[in-house]
């Protein structure tokens, strides 16, 4: 039996024994009891026990020191596109864009889209997307570039030979990978492969591209992206990204490996645009449990509910105004949509599209802030979340044993331990998903 087939067949044994009787359970539960067991999931997955230890200079317990244990950011990936920035128009709105992200959210995308990325041959916009990203860096927050590979649109000078068009797609990649290291460590490597031939793109938007593709043949140009991303990012995280969430994208997916049959990609990203209409609470879990399957993280990369009329592609033209039945609908949608995706433990990020109705995808009052930067309800509600609900602040004090417990939310914190009226101490601290968890303050005595 080859390796690839050794492969397949581990895949489906496990498969058969350990994700089939959980799909089976969890179809037999309603949306209520789905909905309803999340918190409980949340406690489970999403937190870990923790314990401080206080000891004086000669390494001897301390006891009654009081922590103040206060989390500084989540291990969870809270994010939007943050395609605006720098592009408000307007001082005010800007300060109020840049506030308003770093105040809810802890990670960022950023656009690598070629045509618009590269307009003149040879003059990628490397020097702007810098800037946003060290202002994120600066504000602990997290980036990604999206996407490396696409064939939404032509660049205008791509020339007519695919060949060449295949070696400048590969030399991008090993560009903008090697370049932003450190700085930009996760990408979309390649976007939408399940449908590349889709009529809209071969004709109209990305003729030239999507011949290339053609010859080069789906799966084997998709492999060769991650094969140069792989290379010029060693450490980077690696996503497949895609609107399709059937068996179409899984065999895209199960086709994503080496020779060997080892995994090219880290992540799977999953797009969830619901111009529409919010997805069903079924439907959400399903779709988390069809690719958890995998064994990889799970991203929800593009993720839309709208505050106003509710249309798909076309749906609407000119103006497409936010409504307040609008953002009550999507308050609540967001509220329950990020909750079973924080209770499942597959799931490691979500972003939102767009932060802003400015300029928004196809103008739609998708944003969770209006085009005033004002706050929608949507907003606030997730802030109650992120840094309420789902946010560990508490005081603890140490037994005679120098030692305090408390379970904590994954994430970075700060600690503060004070004993008496003696200089308090401050030491940063991380509560891991796997590990002991422990961390040793020192404090002087008198």
């Amino acid at each position: 039996m080859s390796r690839t087939a050794s492969v397949a067949t581990h895949w489906l044994a496990l498969l058969v024994v350990l994700i089939l009787p959980g799909l089976a359970a969890a179809a037999e539960l309603s949306e209520a009891e789905l909905l309803a067991g999340a918190d409980a999931r949340i406690e489970k997955h999403r937190k870990a026990d923790a314990t401080i230890s206080v000891v004086d200079a000669a390494g001897k317990p301390v006891r009654g020191a009081k922590i103040t244990v206060e989390q500084t950011r989540h291990a969870f990936l809270f994010g939007s596109n943050i395609f605006q920035w720098g592009r408000c128009g307007d001082d005010a709105l800007e300060a109020a864009y840049r506030k308003r992200f770093a105040e809810l959210l802890n990670y960022a995308t950023l656009p690598f889209y070629w045509a618009s990325y590269e307009p003149q041959e040879g003059e990628p916009r490397h020097e702007e997307t810098e800037r946003v990203a060290r202002w994120c860096k600066e504000h602990g927050i997290a980036t990604k570039g999206h996407p490396l590979a696409w064939n939404s649109a032509d660049p205008r000078w791509l020339p007519g030979d695919l060949d060449e068009i295949r070696r400048l797609q590969m030399e991008r990649i090993d560009d903008c990978v090697s370049r932003f290291a450190g700085l930009i460590d996760r990408w979309d490597v390649v976007n939408e492969a399940t449908h590349f031939d889709r009529e809209e793109f071969v004709r109209r938007r990305a003729p030239k591209h999507s011949a290339m593709w053609q010859k080069v043949g789906q799966m084997e140009f998709t492999r060769e992206c991650f094969t140069h991303a792989r290379k010029a990012g060693p450490k980077a995280t690696l996503l497949i990204n895609d609107y399709r969430t059937d068996a179409a994208y899984e065999r895209v997916i199960e086709q994503l490996v080496d020779e060997h049959g080892k995994r090219r990609y880290d992540v799977i990203g999953i797009q969830s645009h619901m111009h529409g209409g919010a997805w069903p609470t079924a439907k959400i879990w399903e779709v988390c449990e069809r690719f958890a399957r995998f064994g990889v993280p799970l991203h929800f990369t593009e993720t839309t509910v709208l505050s106003g009329e509710r249309a798909w592609q076309g749906g609407r033209r000119g103006d497409w105004p936010s409504t307040p039945e609008g953002e009550a609908y999507q308050a609540e949608n967001v509220t329950r949509f990020y909750t079973m995706l924080f209770s499942h433990p597959a799931v490691e990020a979500i972003t939102w599209w767009d932060f802003s109705d400015l300029h928004s995808w196809k103008r739609a009052p998708a944003g969770f802030v209006r085009k005033d930067m004002s706050p929608k309800p949507a907003y606030d509600q997730l802030l109650k979340l992120i840094k309420g609900k789902w946010w560990t602040k508490t005081t603890i004090e140490t037994g005679d044993d120098g030692t305090a417990p408390f379970r904590g939310f994954l994430g970075d914190y700060k600690l503060t331990v004070t004993l008496d009226d003696r200089q308090p101490v401050e030491k940063t601290f991380t509560v891991a998903k796997a590990g002991e968890n422990l961390s040793t303050v020192q404090i002087e005595r008198e």
